[in-house]
Parts: structure tokens; sequence; C-alpha cells
């Protein structure tokens, strides 16, 4: 079955608008992540993760360093 314009322009809306959510969470970690927290220039992973989604997920599965939690009393993550 063969997808009509239609279909392909909505898939395509639909792909650039998840790759928009991932880029902007990818980018707000950086923003919040301190550099000693980060394998490698957060620039280049800056670039990486907005260029598109393989360079997001290779930024969340080898760009960050694994980090100690801090929780509060109530046992949340401050």
């Amino acid at each position: 079955m063969a997808l009509t314009k239609d279909q392909k322009a909505r898939l395509v809306i639909l792909a650039v608008t998840v790759q928009g959510a991932i880029a902007a969470l990818t980018i707000r970690d950086l923003n919040k992540r301190p550099a000693e927290a980060v394998r490698g220039p957060k620039k280049l992973w800056r670039v990486l993760g907005t260029v598109n989604t393989t360079g997001s997920a290779a930024y969340w599965i080898l760009g960050r360093k694994a980090t100690k939690r801090v929780t509060g009393r109530a046992g949340h993550e401050l």
C-alpha cells in the first residue's frame, strides 16, 4: 500500500516535530550539565544533537558521564 501525498506530508511533519523535540531536550541537558560531566566538547555535542536524531542519541548514550544523584529528605532528586 503506497502512501498518498497527504499522508507523506503528515509523516514528514511528524518526523520534523519529533526531531525538534529531541534536539531541544538534548540542548537543554547540555546547558544544565557541567562540562566535566560531558565526554568531549559541549559545542560538538550541540552541533551533533541538532543535526539529526542519531547525533542526539549518540549524546544520550555516549556523551554523558554518569553523575552522582543528590536526594533530599523525602527521597526526591534535587
